[in-house]
């Protein structure tokens, strides 16, 4: 899926996000909507305060954006960067490793899933 390059969807949810609009966001993913989020560019995108439940980021790019105390626990993630993003207090899948986590952030590697 991945074309190592991070895009900006036309999906209507995630120009929600891109807006800042997220109670609209969050309102439409309670009432059903489905939306594709994979490979998309969340760079500096300050994601408090939305519901991510479930959400498959896979290959999503999120250089400097703000994760600080989501739940990603149940979001696919593998394949995504995170250089430079704020991480603290952040639950991650449990497939990723602490290692893959640090090296996301560090210098931007791509996190792997553990098997």
């Amino acid at each position: 899926m991945s074309t190592g390059k991070p895009r900006k969807s036309a999906d209507p949810l995630y120009l929600l996000l891109r807006e800042g609009n997220f109670d609209e966001f969050n309102r439409r993913r309670k009432a059903g909507e489905a939306c594709d989020l994979r490979g998309c560019d969340f760079r500096a995108i300050d994601l408090r305060g939305v519901d991510i439940e479930n959400i498959d980021f896979s290959d999503g790019y999120f250089r400097q954006a703000d994760l600080r105390g989501l739940d990603l626990r149940g979001c696919q993630m593998h394949g995504a960067s995170l250089h430079a993003a704020h991480i603290s207090g952040a639950y991650f899948p449990l497939e990723l490793s602490p290692t893959e986590i640090d090296l996301s952030v560090r210098f931007g590697t791509r996190m792997r899933y553990s098997r």
